[in-house]
C-alpha cells in the first residue's frame, strides 16, 4: 500500500470516529423543536415548590418544558375566564378554582396551607399576637386574594380589627415588604415564612389552625397539551409532589 493511500485511510477513519462521537454525545438530548410546552398558572405561594417540581418533572420528561406564571389566584382565575391560553391552574383556595369550574377538569386537592405572622429580625414592634398588631405598620393580602380572605377569617376568630397600611395582590408582595423593612408585620402563609429563612421571624398564633386553605389543581379544558398537562398534575399529586411540597412547609394529603 502506498504512503498516500495509508494517509487517506487514516483520515477517513478519524472522520468516522468523530461522527460516531458526535452521535453518541447527542443521545439523550431533546431537540427543543420537539419539546411540548406546558403553561402552569399557579398561586404565588407555590413559587419555590413548583419551581423545584418543574425541574424534577422535566428531568423525567425531557420532551416537556414547563413554564410557570405565579400570581394571586384571583388574578389568574380572571385571566382564565377571559380566555388566556394555559394548560394547568393551581389555586391557593377552592373559591377561586370554583370561578372557572366550567373551564377546567374536576379539581383535585394536593396540599393545604395556613397563615403565620412575619416580622423583621429582632421583632422591633414587639408583635406576639394578632392583638398586638394595633398601631403597627401591618401589610396583608387584598381581600379577594386567598391569603387576604384567610386573613379576614383569622381576625374574626381572634375578635380583632386589623387595619393594614397596605393590601397586596399576592402573598409574595406582603413578604417582600416585611423583608425590605417597609412593614412592622405581615400575614403570610407558613410556607412563605419558611422560604424567607432568616430574613424574617415567624410568629405563630392560636387562631391560625382554624383557617386552613385547600390547594386544588386542575387541567384547563382548552389545553393544547392535555396529555402533558395531565402528566404534570399527576406528578404534583404523586410521591415526588408530596415530598417536595412537604419539604417546603405544606401539609399534603
Amino acid at each position: 500500500m502506498s504512503k498516500l493511500k495509508m494517509i487517506a485511510g487514516a483520515v477517513l477513519a478519524l472522520t468516522l470516529l468523530a461522527g460516531c462521537g458526535q452521535a453518541e454525545s447527542g443521545q439523550g438530548q431533546q431537540d427543543p423543536a420537539q419539546q411540548r410546552t406546558v403553561t402552569v398558572l399557579a398561586a404565588a405561594s407555590l413559587t419555590e415548590s413548583f419551581d423545584e417540581l418543574g425541574r424534577r418533572f422535566t428531568a423525567e420528561h425531557p420532551d416537556v418544558k414547563v413554564e410557570f406564571d405565579y400570581q394571586g389566584s384571583s388574578t389568574l382565575a380572571e385571566q382564565i375566564k377571559q380566555g388566556r391560553p394555559a394548560d394547568v391552574f393551581a389555586s391557593a383556595d377552592e373559591k377561586n378554582m370554583s370561578k372557572v369550574a366550567d373551564l377546567v377538569s374536576p379539581p383535585q386537592t394536593f396540599a393545604t396551607n395556613r397563615l403565620t405572622l412575619v416580622v423583621p429580625p429582632g421583632n422591633p414592634a414587639h408583635v406576639a399576637s394578632l392583638a398586638d398588631l394595633a398601631g403597627t405598620k401591618l401589610v396583608t393580602c387584598a381581600p379577594q386574594v386567598p391569603c387576604g380572605s384567610a386573613t379576614r377569617s383569622v381576625a374574626e376568630a381572634a375578635h380583632v380589627a386589623l387595619r393594614p397600611v397596605s393590601e397586596e395582590n399576592d402573598v409574595k408582595q406582603v413578604l417582600q415588604k416585611v423583608v425590605a423593612g417597609e412593614a412592622d408585620a405581615g400575614l403570610v402563609y407558613v410556607t412563605d415564612a419558611k422560604s424567607a429563612g432568616d430574613e424574617v421571624q415567624a410568629i405563630d398564633f392560636p387562631e391560625s389552625p382554624q383557617v386552613v386553605n385547600d390547594y386544588p389543581v386542575a387541567t384547563i379544558k382548552d389545553s393544547q397539551q392535555a396529555e402533558a398537562a395531565n402528566e404534570f398534575v399527576s406528578f404534583v399529586r404523586g410521591p415526588a409532589g408530596r415530598e417536595v411540597l412537604g419539604a417546603h412547609g405544606f401539609d399534603v394529603p
